[in-house]
């Protein structure tokens, strides 16, 4: 079990050896509201749970969100905030939206879509990796495709093997990188979304990735000696 670390180290380890321009992001799950840790303040104000990661790895900011914030219900739904919307359980929202050609083809995605049970999660924790306050489930990254060569060749680099990831160009960070790598212990890597790019300042030529928190000192230690490598494009 991942306890507290030297968060700030590993944070700047990964910034340093990846070049990152922004800091990765710690989340965590809280199933009641006495288990929120003191000290954190609730967000004040409603926006897509993308924004919140934007709002952590971009400016820094240690908060923690309840159902009453996410803004996005596909999100909300994927994180286990509420239940899943009658528009997206017949496939109009996205039907609607043109990302299908047809109601049944958007519902068999959503069918698939990685997504913690309804009512699991009472709030979410939200810190750069660096401030991080609490032991957290799962790290993001929001990088360019030549950092998530090294990130994929770091989670390879001990007992090697193929990466498979998830994702179908819908609910990016919510569901493909938050909530699969939670539920699935393993990491995942994604092109992001329309929505993500539209409303969190995703760019053009950025990916996304989660891995589970209980990794991060392999990572860390992993992708310092990968990045270094003498067969590694400087």
């Amino acid at each position: 079990m991942l306890e507290m670390t030297d968060f700030a180290g590993a944070s700047q380890a990964l910034k340093a050896s990846l070049a990152l321009e922004t800091s990765p992001v710690a989340l965590r799950f809280i199933h009641a509201k006495d288990d929120i840790p003191a000290g954190i303040e609730k967000l004040d104000k409603t926006v897509r749970h993308c924004m919140m990661v934007t709002m952590a790895r971009r400016d820094g900011k240690v908060f923690y969100t309840t159902d009453e914030n996410h803004e996005c219900f596909g999100g909300a739904w994927a994180l286990g905030l509420r239940e899943l919307s009658q528009s997206l359980k017949t496939g109009d929202f996205y039907f609607k939206l043109g990302k299908f050609a047809s109601p049944p083809a958007c519902r068999r995605t959503i069918s698939s879509v990685p997504h913690i049970e309804s009512g699991f999660t009472h709030a979410i924790l939200y810190a750069p990796l660096e401030k991080t306050p609490f032991v957290p489930h799962v790290i993001l990254i929001v990088a360019p495709p030549r950092v998530m060569l090294k990130l994929a060749q770091a989670m390879l680099y001990r007992l090697g093997g193929r990466i498979k990831s998830g994702f179908s160009g819908i609910q990016s960070i919510c569901a493909d990188i938050t909530a699969q790598t939670y539920l699935s212990g393993k990491p995942n890597f994604s092109l992001g979304c329309d929505g993500s790019r539209k409303f969190s300042g995703i760019k053009d030529d950025e990916m996304v990735m989660g891995f589970p928190a209980e990794m991060l000192s392999e990572v860390v230690e992993a992708v310092q000696i990968v990045t270094a490598a003498p067969g590694s494009k400087k």
